[in-house]
């Protein structure tokens, strides 16, 4: 069976999983495309060539939305997620690099009140994510990873409703992604993006682009990892359009935890972790816990 086949494969059989089970998974309420946090140990080091699977869970609650207007007063949310990732790294070499693809399928299952009656519970899939062309470069105890992602507009989506699981816009997102690990086990790790958002049709709403990363410090023994991780944001323009009631709506967010790491003999990975957010603006603020797990198909 050639690449292509196989990719393919792969891809369609995690949709049917996800169809199946979509009553039992979820997205972040209130966010950008991008789940926040969702990566850590490892991030900028590509894989040997093969193909890959990951399943990225996560569970988030939040009973603030950082903002001084009063119609906020009484918001919470509580999300689960489960991010299918299929991943294929080549042997073929572009500017001296492995040339990488891979594809994310998303199910959701939110949950937000905004009190006074106003709640709703929703699931079903989220946007369709793919990047037909990452390249992966390695030299001696570091290592980086430059692309981009493309969120189309698939998931389920209602303007009337109250939460929603697909974004309804096109989101380009450029990314650079590094690992520096020595031979006494120390690793930091980071993976940045900028996200270019389009215009929602439906709302007349133009989000505006965001700044991201993630990031972990760790020290490795073994086949274990342990260290201290999180992510960063900050959105670098306004939303605009004639839907973006509020006007000036930038957000900001950091989010810092534990993160453990485990790594078989076999290439089986498993990851956890922890992030509190704190310094949020214009954003719920809670917590966010992720078991992420990994292997080679």
């Amino acid at each position: 069976m050639n690449f292509f086949k196989r990719f393919f494969l792969i891809t369609a059989t995690l949709l049917v999983l996800l169809v199946l089970g979509q009553s039992a998974m979820a997205t972040e309420g209130g966010g950008g495309a991008y789940a926040n946090g969702s990566e850590g140990f490892m991030t900028g080091a590509m894989p040997p060539p093969g193909n890959y699977l990951v399943s990225y869970n996560t569970f988030y609650t939040a009973d603030n939305f950082a903002n001084d207007n009063p119609a906020f007063d009484n918001f919470s949310v509580e999300s689960t997620a489960t991010i299918l990732r299929a991943i294929h790294v080549s042997e073929r070499q572009i500017l001296g690099g492995n040339w990488a693809m891979h594809a994310l399928l998303v199910a959701a299952d939110v949950d937000v009140n905004m009190g006074s009656g106003a709640q709703q519970n929703r699931s079903g899939m989220g946007d369709f994510i793919f990047n037909p062309l990452a390249i992966g470069w390695h030299s001696g105890n570091w290592h980086w990873i430059a692309g981009m992602d493309i969120y189309l507009p698939t998931g389920r989506y209602d303007r009337d409703a109250l939460a929603n699981i697909g974004r309804n816009y096109v989101t380009l997102e450029p990314l650079f992604a590094f690992t520096y690990r020595n031979p006494k086990g120390y690793e930091f790790s980071m993976k940045t993006m900028f996200d270019h958002n389009f215009e929602n049709k439906d709302t007349q709403y133009q989000s505006g682009h965001e700044l991201h990363a993630d990031f972990v410090a760790a020290r490795h023994v073994g086949n274990w990892g342990a260290g201290i991780g999180g992510y960063v944001y900050r959105q670098v323009s306004s939303d605009s359009g004639e839907g973006a009631a509020f006007g000036d709506f930038k957000g900001r967010a950091i989010a810092l935890g534990p993160q453990f790491s485990y790594t078989s003999t076999a290439g089986f990975n498993i990851q956890g972790r922890y992030q509190h957010e704190f310094d949020v603006r214009n954003r719920p603020e809670g917590s966010k816990f992720w078991l992420n797990i990994s292997l080679p198909l």
